[in-house]
């Protein structure tokens, strides 16, 4: 099926536009950058056979030849997903570089201008060091949040990696209030306790809802 027979609710570039980049989905994203696919299969198709395949950590490191041994990439596509990732390692360093985190209004500060305009909840998660410097940030899910979708082991294995000293979980009411659902205190719970096992301590789950937020702390 080619991209031009889908719904307007279902191209990539369309549901940008109307509901914003963090609405969609990697594959999607993805499929927005190569924009065309090739004879065998249309671009979102081949964004998630990408994606299903390697995964998004194994695309973002490799080199242009080993990109072009992929098949349906070429030289084009391969340099288009290599400009991708290295545009986002550079936004990455802008945006954390020597930023502190030491309450729940600078989280919601850091996060508001983000969530602001999402329709669907967004689990994020800051990594920080020993002086609550931001060493990574990262979403860990979108969608509604429950303790299925938000596994301990998707959050801590990021910490581990990046040798975090503590972490702050966040996550948006698309519906403006912030008020903590009983899914809200359940994930924090386990996480909390999961953080204990493991060393690294969860120092807040901050939930923002338009303008507002709410601090589990």
């Amino acid at each position: 099926m080619r991209i031009k027979d889908f719904s307007s609710e279902q191209r990539p570039r369309e549901r940008l536009a109307k509901y914003g980049s963090s609405a969609l989905s990697d594959v999607e994203l993805l499929a927005v950058i190569l924009k065309v696919g090739n004879k065998h299969e249309n671009v979102i198709e081949m964004s998630q056979r990408l994606i299903a395949k390697y995964g998004l950590g194994h695309l973002a490191s490799c080199s242009l030849a080993e990109l072009q041994q992929i098949k349906g990439i070429g030289r084009a596509k391969a340099s288009e997903i290599l400009a991708l990732f290295e545009l986002a390692r550079r936004a990455n360093i802008c945006n954390v570089e020597k930023r502190s985190i030491r309450s729940a209004k600078e989280v919601f500060d850091y996060f508001y201008p983000k969530l602001a305009n999402s329709m669907q909840e967004q689990f994020s998660l800051l990594l920080l060091d020993t002086k609550n410097k931001i060493i990574k940030e990262e979403t860990i899910s979108i969608g509604l949040l429950n303790a299925s979708l938000v596994h301990p082991r998707e959050v801590f294995k990021l910490a581990i990696k990046e040798s975090a000293h503590s972490v702050i979980v966040v996550h948006n009411h698309p519906s403006g209030d912030p008020t903590p659902s009983p899914e809200d205190e359940e994930v924090t719970k386990k996480l909390i306790e999961a953080g204990e096992l493991l060393g690294i301590k969860v120092l807040d789950h901050v939930i923002v809802g338009g303008e507002n937020y709410f601090s589990m702390k």
